[in-house]
């Protein structure tokens, strides 16, 4: 029932004023509070993070959000407006009915104009479900190389056993005898104003325009039931953290025949102990000796399509960078990838014993000025300012 639920804004820690950044930023986190895959066995986490799921499903649809803030959980239900409107206790308690209804008031008054003279929602025209949202926790592998994940998602689907008809099997639904399958009644009505006309859901199908005289047990006659399914989801190359992949008709049935809404797979990548990403390049730093970087050496980069070779040419210096061209990330839904960025760090040595700083001083006696080059410079530029 919509009055068991706690409020959308409350499940994801935010107010009403928040912006779609901020409403982004409190679902991540509370979606990586409660996964299943980081609380396992723990039924109130996986509870919570259905509940975190539903609530950003909302209030990230402009749309939705909009009918969830005027009219609370009734106003996202499947079936909200399925009768011609939301009877709900505004207008001062006495309004029943759309604004259509309202319409009829406006045109016994004044010969119409408000509402336009009224067509309403057809309670057996087809509408869309709603679309539904699932997370994954990918590897820093995983999203650049794409992969396959399977994912629970609870949803609506079209009951099984009575096929959408929510009449048990070997019968029927019936057309309402009473408002002939249009989910509404007329009233007229003598004022000192004239006769006025209004239209109200209709107490006898509550809107629906059908009867259904043996409900189907497995639905309780909705026609729908909400159940959890694991969906196997292709993750493309290049997705990055942050993302979101759509399955199109992934999500809730429709309803009276309507497509279905879709799935909605937001995508949390965790870090990696080496590589860093910017867009489709990798970046990564590889620390060195003193002695590989005067002399030069050949070094083992690691890639995200394993080790390759590199020469580092003699007189590298410390924060010097090169390019593995075509070594980054498949670039999402095109071709191509981009490129490695490899920063080299010159480590100094530490606890040397007394013959390591003996030869250390015999090396550093046998430099000259012409061995280092900046510290010259810099030496003299100092000369210069001092003596000026």
């Amino acid at each position: 029932m919509a009055d068991d639920k706690r409020d959308y804004y409350e499940v994801l820690g935010v107010d009403k004023s928040v912006s779609e950044d901020e409403l982004k930023k409190a679902y991540r986190k509370a979606a990586k509070k409660y996964h299943p895959d980081l609380n396992p066995g723990d039924t109130t986490a996986e509870k919570n993070f259905k509940e975190v799921n539903e609530a950003y499903e909302v209030l990230s649809d402009s749309e939705k959000r909009a009918r969830y803030d005027q009219f609370g959980h009734a106003g996202v239900d499947p079936n909200f407006g399925a009768g011609g409107g939301y009877g709900g206790g505004g207008f001062g308690g006495g309004f029943t009915g759309d604004f259509g209804d309202l319409g009829d008031i406006f045109s016994s008054f004044f010969g119409g104009g408000f509402g336009g003279g009224g067509s309403r929602r057809n309670p057996n025209a087809p509408r869309r479900g709603n679309d539904t949202a699932a997370s994954v926790n990918l590897s820093f592998e995983e999203a650049a190389k794409g992969c396959k994940k399977t994912v629970k998602v609870t949803k609506i689907d079209t009951c099984d056993e009575c096929g959408g008809s929510g009449a048990e099997k070997g019968s029927s639904a019936k057309t309402c005898p009473v408002c002939h399958g249009s989910g509404q009644v007329s009233a007229t009505q003598r004022t000192p104003f004239g006769v006025m006309q209004t239209q109200t859901v209709c107490d006898h199908c509550h809107g629906s325009g059908k009867i259904i005289e043996k409900p189907c047990k497995r639905c309780s006659g909705k026609g729908r039931i909400r159940h959890t399914v694991e969906k196997t989801v292709e993750i493309p190359a290049g997705i990055d953290d942050g993302q979101v992949v759509n399955i199109r008709g992934g999500g809730d049935a429709g309803v009276n025949g309507g497509p279905s809404g879709d799935l909605r797979i937001n995508i949390n990548v965790r870090p990696h102990p080496i590589f860093e990403r910017s867009g489709y390049d990798v970046y990564c730093e590889i620390p060195i000796t003193f002695t590989q970087a005067a002399l030069g050496d050949e070094i083992t980069v690691p890639t995200l399509d394993g080790k390759v070779k590199f020469q580092i040419h003699e007189g590298t210096q410390p924060g010097d960078e090169f390019k593995l061209r075509g070594k980054g990330i498949q670039r999402l839904n095109y071709s191509g990838k981009g490129d490695q960025y490899v920063k080299i760090t010159v480590e100094v040595p530490k606890d040397l014993s007394k013959t390591q700083k003996e030869k250390l001083k015999e090396f550093d006696a046998a430099c000259d000025d012409k061995n280092y080059k900046k510290k010259k410079t810099f030496m003299d530029k100092v000369k210069d300012f001092f003596n000026d």
